[in-house]
């Protein structure tokens, strides 16, 4: 397989989500403005211009974070990175998958594009502001999203939730996400991915 993401881009979260599942997989690093890849046209690979893109050993090209997500949890289920199919803990990863793509990754959107007009930007903050609050409230003393058991949920939550400093957002106002965060941060797979992604340095 072959991953195509940008450093601490959403893509993180498949990054991540490969290496929790064990599955081998070469990274190739998204030039996000230019849209180029290994010197090639990233738009031939995916035409919607963003990532994650995941080349399949068929040839087969996936796109889309949840989508992503759940593929690849289904490829180990002994990882269990996600519930099994049909089962209703099933949806409710699903539903924690929709809640971060919708309501937190397309909310901190204006804060990153530099023709977002200050008033949207500040129209995002107070989303984010009302949706962090009710996430902290909903996570609880909960070690994860699913309880205590870590998912690609929990992958896809940490990369948005890393991109609080860059945007002008104080995660550390909400002690349980401020934990949470660092909790993640510390597991294994989780450093080699932000090491690979050249958002972390070796020590």
């Amino acid at each position: 397989m072959k991953l195509y993401g940008g450093p601490g881009a959403c893509s993180l979260a498949a990054d991540i989500a490969l290496r929790e599942a064990g599955i081998r997989f070469d990274l190739a690093k998204v030039d996000l403005r230019t849209k180029r890849v290994d010197g090639a046209d990233f738009l031939a690979v995916n035409p919607k211009g963003y990532v994650p893109a995941l080349r399949l050993d068929d040839g087969q090209v996936l796109t889309e974070n949840i989508a992503v997500l759940q593929f690849i949890a289904d490829r180990n289920p002994q990882a269990q990175l996600a519930p099994a199919a049909g089962t209703m803990e099933r949806y409710r990863l699903q539903e924690w998958l929709g809640f971060i793509s919708s309501e937190l990754h397309k909310s901190f959107g204006p804060l990153f594009h530099t023709e977002s007009t200050e008033e949207a930007k500040q129209a995002a903050r107070q989303q984010l502001q009302k949706r962090l609050k009710w996430l902290q409230d909903a996570l609880g003393s909960r070690r994860y999203l699913m309880g205590e058991v870590y998912t690609v949920a929990d992958a896809y939550l940490f990369t948005v939730l890393r991109w609080g400093p860059r945007a002008g957002v104080d995660i550390g106002q909400w002690p349980a996400l401020q934990a949470y965060v660092e909790r993640i941060a510390a597991r294994p797979h989780v450093i080699e991915a932000l090491t690979a992604e050249g958002l972390l340095k070796n020590k």
